[in-house]
């Protein structure tokens, strides 16, 4: 397996991009079929998780047994591995790479997946780290917006909630601003607003954008994806306003009544209460297939890496 990473969306292709949507195609219209099974026979993944997670680890160890391959994993790291013991993660992560082709690492710092990749003998793919970057979610959500509209090109994306401390909002921005004629607007209170280095990033580059406070009329009929994120309390540190927030912009029926016919609904989850279970029925709520779809885009960009095609 050649040792390529996976670190952050700025760092991929939309050629790479575009690849793993057709692959994921394929892999989605063969999902009865074992027709992939033992792509990945003699392959050791390591899922290595400092952070509680269901979804991506899940759907990654799935993707992984689906390929025919083996896992080894160390769940709740920060509190089962060595590091209880004082060990580094570059230590943590020079050992790993001894026993593995690769590594799927998920960690509460920023700068994690870059530490790890300076180490490592195998890739390293970045399954989430701190509130920076989310590049296999962006993914996942940028194959579910190009499988429903048919195009990743003149999505009108508005994004609620958490803009400042969401990593999958920065993904999915760095991702679709790759691609021509997307544009966006950012609902946020003003304590959640999203930071400098984002808005810096539009303006250097050309893209439409506009912040506001609330989900207006204006903006829910001009919408085409509706992205909700929870208020990520886990990294709010010492801030109690932050603490004991609770999203003031939730998607309810009043929303969907006001909201684009055509639009859809999307979320990372998990979800608190920024979006009510009545929503759950109304067929623009798509945050279930981005769940299913983790796993066949999961699939492709370990199918991509061991093909050394990033």
């Amino acid at each position: 397996m050649h040792n390529k990473h996976i670190i952050d969306v700025q760092s991929l292709t939309t050629e790479y991009i575009r690849s793993i949507f057709k692959l994921t195609q394929e892999i989605h219209s063969e999902e009865k079929s074992p027709l992939y099974k033992g792509f990945f026979s003699d392959k050791i993944i390591a899922t290595v998780f400092y952070e509680p997670s269901t979804r991506t680890r899940l759907s990654f160890e799935s993707a992984i047994y689906r390929l025919g391959g083996n896992i080894i994993t160390v769940e709740n790291a920060s509190e089962s591995s060595s590091t209880t013991k004082g060990e580094t993660l570059s230590d943590t992560i020079k050992t790993i790479s001894s026993y593995a082709d690769a590594i799927i690492l998920r960690h509460s710092d920023d700068d994690a997946a870059i530490i790890a990749s300076s180490v490592s003998s195998v890739p390293i793919i970045n399954a989430g780290a701190g509130k920076a970057e989310h590049p296999t979610q962006a993914l996942l959500d940028g194959y579910t917006i190009y499988e429903h509209f048919g195009t990743i090109e003149n999505i009108h994306v508005t994004m609620v909630g958490d803009l400042l401390r969401g990593r999958t909002i920065y993904s999915l921005v760095y991702l679709l601003a790759k691609f021509s004629g997307n544009t966006f607007t950012f609902v946020s209170s003003v304590n959640f607003k999203m930071r400098d280095e984002l808005r810096s990033f539009l303006i250097q580059h050309n893209i439409s954008f506009e912040e506001k406070e609330c989900l207006d009329e204006e903006t829910l009929q001009k919408t085409d994806v509706l992205y909700a994120t929870r208020i990520q309390k886990e990294r709010c540190g010492d801030d109690k306003v932050c603490l004991a927030s609770v999203s003031t912009c939730v998607i309810d029926e009043s929303v969907l009544q006001k909201l684009n016919p055509k639009a859809v609904i999307m979320h990372p989850l998990p979800r608190v209460d920024e979006i009510s279970l009545i929503v759950d029925a109304d067929p623009r709520a798509i945050y279930f297939k981005q769940v299913k779809n983790g796993v066949y885009v999961r699939m492709a960009i370990l199918m991509k890496l061991k093909e050394n095609k990033i």
